[in-house]
């Protein structure tokens, strides 16, 4: 395993950190909060016991389960091996109160004294002015001065003048922003990369595969074929890893592995992949690669799940996928079959009652019921 320097923390940090939005799921239903915690378990010790030290959840991942999860995971000995990384749900705080409230609850939940890395989550214009007016600094320094964190930041979706202003409104130690090789130019981007650097932050990288989209077995036959042209044959997930490990203003590049095979590869490939790890032909490979998802993919979903649930029971998430890959893969037919077989009746896109909630939790900013009504004609 490389380690890479995390901003002001002064920590070394696995270039590859371990995310727990994704863990593996506990029977065949569509509870995602129903987390597989024998499963989990092994694959975040196996993790670990090959250099993995970066771990990072959040207060609402698996519906509450992934902290109480890697309270339990953690144990024997398991939590002194990590630097451990979780997020204030700053939407859900009311009141300066609240903040303290819900880091005591997380503490608890997690099973520790103090969290090495604790986050501001998913900042936005919305939600930013509300924390600032209630005193988050304050809690911020707080919270840092007795021991319950030992280093702040926040993770980001929103525009890049916003990501600017956030950055310089307090000493951040560290940030956490989207980004891969298609969104070099949202949110952050590569300019918000650079810029947060620049001023001694740590950045931590999530959704490097865009929900695993990157990776997917059933990638663009164009995709593929440019893949095979490398003389050095790699699996579409290590591409868009070596991508991010090329930059050194990146210091953990974040993975939801959910299986064995995952945590394998994952650690092979960051253990070689150096800043400057790619070749100027590796480089101009990636450049086609992403002329050809630009031109092909309909709707910029992540498949975070921030638009869950849906008062009217659409699975947004799961009917934009079928809708991408209709399109990225020209083939309507079989998905209208995989939309109908896969998305049962409570959850089809026609069920939309056009109330906004999804668009107001939405980190990417998608017009949601739009793009629903799209859906609905292509499949129904």
């Amino acid at each position: 395993m490389l380690y890479r320097k995390l901003g002001r923390t002064g920590l070394d940090v696995s270039a590859l950190g371990f995310g727990c939005m994704r863990l593996p799921l506990a029977g065949a239903g569509d509870d995602d909060g129903a987390v597989d915690r024998p499963l989990a378990t092994e694959i975040l010790r196996q993790a670990i016991d090959n250099g993995v030290n970066y771990v990072d959840t959040a207060y609402t991942y698996h519906k509450g389960n992934s902290e109480t999860f890697l309270g339990e995971a953690l144990g024997g000995g398991y939590r002194h091996k990590v630097h451990l990384a979780t997020k204030l749900p700053g939407w859900l705080v009311k009141t300066r109160a609240d903040m303290d409230r819900y880091l005591d609850e997380q503490l608890a939940r997690l099973k520790t004294g103090h969290l090495d890395c604790y986050l501001v989550h998913a900042v936005n214009k919305r939600v930013w002015p509300h924390l600032v007016a209630n005193g988050l600094f304050a809690f911020l320094d707080g919270s840092l001065a007795d021991g319950r964190i030992r280093h702040a930041g926040f993770s980001f979706h929103d525009e890049l003048p916003l990501f600017k202003e956030v950055v310089d409104a307090y000493p951040w130690s560290f940030c956490q922003i989207q980004y891969n090789y298609l969104d070099e130019n949202y949110q952050a981007g590569r300019e918000g990369l650079q810029y947060a650097a620049g001023r001694g932050l740590g950045v931590v990288v999530m959704e490097p595969l865009r929900g695993g989209r990157l990776a997917a077995a059933d990638i663009p036959p164009a995709v593929r074929r440019i893949w095979d042209r490398a003389p050095i044959r790699r699996s579409p997930a290590e591409w868009a890893l070596r991508f991010l490990w090329d930059q050194p203003e990146i210091s953990v590049v974040l993975s939801g592995m959910n299986a064995m095979s995952q945590v394998e590869e994952n650690i092979r490939v960051a253990g070689q992949a150096q800043p400057g790890c790619l070749t100027p032909a590796e480089r101009a490979l990636i450049d086609e690669v992403k002329a050809v998802y630009r031109q092909r993919m309909k709707i910029d979903c992540t498949g975070c799940r921030y638009c869950l649930p849906c008062p009217a029971g659409v699975d947004i998430p799961g009917c934009f996928a079928l809708f991408n890959n209709a399109h990225i893969l020209d083939d309507v037919a079989t998905n209208r079959i995989f939309y109908k077989v896969h998305i049962g009746p409570a959850q089809k896109a026609s069920n939309c009652t056009g109330c906004g909630r999804c668009e107001q939790a939405c980190p990417q900013g998608l017009p949601i019921r739009p793009l629903l009504k799209e859906t609905a004609q292509l499949f129904e």
